[in-house]
């Protein structure tokens, strides 16, 4: 069975922006099957993560120990969530430019009101057989310690990208070569 491959964006957020629909189409090229879904994500209410379970709920027969999650900023965080629940392992998880609780965090009311800051570490561990973590220097929205202690968590190596910024168009991310080549290192295991 092929992988299958999620990819979560962040706060107002949506499926169409930063480098998501060029590495869906990359993928696809491959003949995986890509799912980015749309998240209830008001300006300025902060999101419920009730809400995100909600629209999972409808691709649930496609989380599988072949399934690989990508969460960028807010979608990282759900991304963690999701591991806490899952009842076996996927086959990998991919966070880039997600807060954890270390300040600075420019939304951290915001994201802290999402789900809080307190993860289960040892359920997200089991939950997913590789584990890849991108960070920046120059993010004004998550500040580098995030990335720098989610790696330390997961027992992995930070993958640090130095001005890249929030990985998201503003930063000039419309394509993501870095994250593209973990992904398939992963795809061809």
């Amino acid at each position: 069975m092929k992988p299958e491959v999620f990819i979560f964006h962040g706060t107002e957020g949506y499926p169409e922006e930063n480098w998501f629909p060029w590495l869906k189409q990359e993928l696809e090229k491959k003949g995986y099957n890509v799912f980015v879904p749309q998240f209830p994500t008001p300006p300025v209410v902060p999101a419920k993560i009730s809400e995100w379970f909600d629209v999972l709920k409808d691709y649930e027969q496609h989380i599988n120990e072949n399934t690989i999650l990508i969460g960028h900023s807010l979608g990282g965080i759900f991304t963690l969530r999701i591991l806490e629940q899952l009842k076996h392992p996927v086959k990998a998880a991919f966070f880039i430019g997600t807060p954890i609780g270390v300040r600075p965090i420019l939304n951290y009311e915001r994201d802290n009101s999402f789900s809080g800051f307190s993860f289960d570490w040892e359920a997200i561990k089991k939950n997913a057989q590789n584990f890849v973590v991108f960070q920046s220097d120059t993010d004004p929205y998550v500040g580098l310690a995030n990335g720098q202690q989610l790696s330390e968590h997961l027992g992995v190596k930070l993958n640090f990208v130095p001005n890249a910024g929030h990985f998201n168009a503003k930063a000039g991310y419309l394509k993501f070569d870095k994250l593209l080549d973990e992904v398939n290192k992963i795809l061809e295991q």
